[in-house]
């Protein structure tokens, strides 16, 4: 039977081995729930949320998805009505360097069903590093929970649209509509085959160089013609780039431009004093006697063709009275009979008779 002693010593063996235990159990759940080392210096930050989100105690604190911390406390906080959700966070200092006073922290999920960690993220951060205590700005992240819930309307839209789609499909088996008489019906099927039959009749002729289509895909008469044409505006194109001909001295000749500089100048001086009233079309634009005078001068005239034409005075009576014309008309033939009977005759009329008394 052992003596007392002995029981005691093991029982101290005992003791120890359970306090060893314990110590390395510690020191391995830390280790395994932390992502830094254990004497490694580290700060406290905070953050504010509107939700956890399934956030716990000891998950990661990520900096551009690489772990730099834990989560270390999480309450809710009774002065922030918005963000009541406090999260403080323990990271690395060793990682204060890519850390800012305006880096943002988000809840993100790992994977579909992961758990919820802190992502911080630097990107566009310009800001001051952080300090210990300091309060990181949030950035609210959608949730599975919230994915679900908007894409609930779009599954109902699908489910909507694919009825409708069935019922337009169970009409079109039924051979109704144009379409289903489309699929259905023999009679298109004959007209679309017959209509074939008489396109490959007019393409056979068409391939064989026949007719006016196909003389202008198979014959090399016109790809001659078009090259030709072509060959010759490239020509006409270098000929006025490079100043030759009309064409080229209006567009290169810098004669041509001075010219119509001029010429458009002096039409402004022109413009300018007919404007200003100066010279004979100054004065025509811009006097308003003259134009008083001319009035008059086309209201006498119209006075006056109005009395021609209704036949008043000599130049009325000679412009609308036609036994004027008449008789000059009568005169003028009896003239033409005297010269031709003096041509004829010329001794009858032109025989003079002198009388001594």
């Amino acid at each position: 039977m052992p003596s007392q002693q002995q029981l005691k010593w093991a029982q101290l063996r005992v003791g120890l081995t359970v306090v060893f235990a314990s110590v390395m159990l510690a020191v391995l759940i830390f280790l395994m729930s932390g992502s830094t080392g254990l004497f490694v210096p580290k700060i406290k930050l905070k953050s504010y949320f509107v939700d956890a989100s399934g956030l716990r105690v000891g998950a990661p604190v990520r900096l551009q998805s690489v772990d730099i911390g834990n989560v270390v406390g999480i309450r809710i906080v009774p002065d922030r009505s918005l963000t009541p959700v406090e999260v403080t966070m323990r990271v690395s200092t060793k990682y204060s360097f890519a850390l800012h006073a305006d880096s943002t922290a988000t809840l993100d999920t790992a994977g579909v069903l992961g758990e919820t960690f802190v992502n911080i993220s630097s990107t566009s951060a310009k800001g001051p590093l952080v300090h210990d205590g300091d309060v990181l700005p949030t950035q609210e992240q959608p949730d599975i929970t919230d994915v679900v819930r908007a894409s609930q309307s779009t599954l109902q839209n699908m489910q909507a649209l694919l009825a409708r789609t069935d019922r337009i499909l169970s009409f079109m088996e039924s051979g109704q509509g144009s379409i289903g008489k489309l699929i259905y019906d023999d009679q298109l099927y004959r007209q679309l085959n017959a209509t074939i039959g008489e396109l490959q009749q007019i393409i056979g002729p068409i391939s064989a160089g026949k007719g006016s289509i196909g003389k202008l895909i198979a014959s090399d008469e016109l790809y001659n013609k078009a090259n030709a044409s072509l060959d010759k505006l490239n020509r006409l194109v270098d000929d006025v780039q490079s100043g030759q001909g009309s064409v080229g001295k209006f567009m290169k000749d810098p004669a041509l431009y001075d010219n119509a500089n001029q010429t458009i100048a002096k039409a402004n001086q022109l413009m300018t004093d007919i404007n200003a009233g100066k010279g004979t079309l100054g004065k025509f634009a811009k006097d308003e006697e003259f134009a008083r005078k001319l009035d008059n001068a086309v209201s006498r005239l119209s006075e006056l063709a109005d009395k021609l034409n209704s036949g008043q005075g000599s130049a009325g009576k000679l412009v609308n009275d036609p036994s004027l014309y008449n008789n000059a008309d009568k005169v003028m033939t009896e003239t033409r009979e005297l010269l031709q009977a003096i041509r004829t005759n010329p001794k009858q009329y032109l025989t003079i008779h002198l009388r001594i008394f």
